[in-house]
C-alpha cells in the first residue's frame, strides 16, 4: 500500500509483527456491511430505488483523527455540525430502518449510537478491546463488533437495550465480517490465523474454523447467501466458502494483494480490488473463474457497486482518483479526480451519487453517477475514514 494509518495504532503494531507489509494501512475496515463492502445497511439498500424519497438520505462520515462524525445531507451536500463520538472512530453502520447509526471507536473500546432524527449521540457502549469492524443483522436487532487481538473476539450488542453480550471467541486478529442475508450466520475473517470463523446468530456460538488463504483481509457474501468470498491479501487469491457446508472451495487466483471485494446485486460477479497490482479481477460466481484483470489507478483500496448493478466505483488511494467500471463490459472509464488519499466509498440508495472519503484532505467528494463528474469537496473532520448512508 505504501501508506500506513497512524490511527490504526495497536493494530498496526500487531500486523507489523506478523510481517504483513502494508496491511496496517487499514487495520480496521468497515465490513465493507453485512454484505459486500460492507456495514452500510445493505439489506435496506437492496430494496428498489423507486421506494425511496429522493434527497432524503444522509451520509455519515466517521473522522478518525477528530473523534467525530460528520452528517451530510444528500439533498444539498451540506455538512451538519460535527457529532462527538469516541477516540479514533474507524467503522460505522446504520440500522436497516435508518433510525440509528452505530460508530465503532477503536482506541476508546466503545460504540457510540447516534439517533439520526436528531443527530444526537447516546451514551458510549463498552465494546471490548479495539473494536474496528462492525456489522448488523438484517433485522436490525444486533450489532457485532470485531475486537482486534490474539485471540480475537466478537462483541454482540442488542440494539433494543444498547447492552453488550458475552464476547465470542474467533481466530487471531479478526479483520472483516459479513452476515448472511437470512441473518442466521456471521462470518469473520481472521487476519492472523488464516481462517474464517462462522458464528451462529441465534446462539452466539462459533463453529469450527474454516481454513482459507494467507492473511484473509476482506469478505463478502452473495445476495442469495449461498457463497462467501474471502480475499487473501498475501496469497493473491480468493477463497469461496459454501454456507451450506462451511467448506472452502479451491482458491481463485487474483492480482497481488486482493484488498477489497464487492458482489453485483444480481450475484453473478464478484469484483476483487488488487491493491498492489492496481487492478480489479472479476470472478464469475457461477464458475468461480477469474476474468481478465481491469486496470485502475495506483493503490486501489475500496469498491462499491450501484444498486442497479451497472457500474462499480473503485477508490485509488495513491492516485487520488476514483475509477468507474462498466459492469456489462468490464471496461474502466476515465479516472475521476477526488481528494488526497481516497479511502472508502458509498453510494446513495437511489444510485445517483457516490461519496468518497479523502483521508488526508479532510473532505468528502460527491460524484454524479449520471456524468461521473465530481462535485465540490465537502469539509469534514480530521482524517475522514468510514462512511455510511441511511436507507
Amino acid at each position: 500500500m505504501g501508506k500506513f494509518r497512524a490511527a490504526a495504532g495497536l493494530a498496526a503494531i500487531a500486523v507489523a509483527s506478523l510481517g504483513l507489509a502494508g496491511a496496517a494501512a487499514l487495520a480496521a475496515t468497515t465490513t465493507h456491511s453485512g454484505a459486500a463492502g460492507v456495514t452500510r445497511g445493505m439489506p435496506a439498500r437492496a430494496r428498489a430505488a423507486a421506494d425511496r424519497i429522493p434527497g432524503t438520505a444522509t451520509v455519515y462520515v466517521a473522522n478518525a483523527g477528530s473523534g467525530t462524525v460528520t452528517p451530510i445531507a444528500i439533498a444539498d451536500n451540506r455538512a451538519g455540525p460535527a457529532i462527538k463520538v469516541g477516540d479514533n472512530p474507524l467503522a460505522i453502520v446504520i440500522t436497516p430502518d435508518g433510525k440509528t447509526a452505530y460508530v465503532a471507536n477503536y482506541i476508546s473500546g466503545t460504540v457510540t449510537p447516534i439517533t439520526t432524527a436528531t443527530g444526537k449521540p447516546g451514551p458510549a457502549i463498552k465494546a471490548g478491546f479495539a473494536p474496528g469492524v462492525i456489522a448488523i443483522t438484517p433485522d436490525g436487532r444486533t450489532v457485532y463488533l470485531a475486537n482486534w487481538g490474539e485471540p480475537g473476539m466478537v462483541t454482540p450488542i442488542a440494539t433494543s437495550s444498547k447492552k453488550p453480550g458475552h464476547a465470542i471467541r474467533t481466530g487471531i486478529y479478526p479483520h472483516a465480517m459479513t452476515i448472511t442475508p437470512d441473518g442466521r450466520t456471521a462470518y469473520v475473517a481472521n487476519l492472523g490465523s488464516n481462517t474464517v470463523t462462522p458464528i451462529t446468530i441465534a446462539t452466539g456460538k462459533p463453529g469450527p474454523a474454516i481454513a482459507v488463504g494467507e492473511v484473509p483481509g476482506a469478505i463478502a457474501i452473495t445476495p442469495d447467501g449461498k457463497t462467501v468470498y474471502v480475499a487473501n491479501w498475501d496469497a493473491g487469491t480468493v477463497t469461496p466458502i459454501s454456507t451450506a457446508t462451511n467448506k472452502p472451495g479451491p482458491a481463485i487466483r487474483t492480482g497481488r494483494t486482493p484488498y477489497a471485494i464487492a458482489i453485483t446485486p444480481d450475484g453473478r460477479t464478484a469484483y476483487v480490488v488488487n491493491s498492489a497490482s492496481g487492478t480489479v479481477t472479476p470472478i464469475s460466481t457461477a464458475t468461480n473463474k477469474p476474468g481478465p484483470a481491469i486496470k485502475v489507478g495506483a493503490g486501489p483500496t475500496s469498491i462499491a457497486i450501484t444498486p442497479d448493478g451497472e457500474t462499480a466505483y473503485v477508490t485509488n488511494l495513491n492516485s487520488g482518483t476514483v475509477t468507474p467500471i462498466t459492469i456489462a463490459t468490464n471496461k474502466a472509464g476515465p479516472a475521476i479526480r477526488v481528494g488526497t488519499d481516497p479511502e472508502n466509498i458509498a453510494i446513495t440508495p437511489d444510485g445517483r451519487t457516490v461519496y468518497v472519503t479523502n483521508y488526508d484532505s479532510g473532505t468528502v467528494t460527491p460524484i454524479s453517477t449520471a456524468t461521473n463528474k465530481p462535485g465540490h469537496a465537502i469539509r469534514t473532520g480530521t482524517r475522514p475514514f468510514a462512511i455510511a448512508i441511511t436507507p
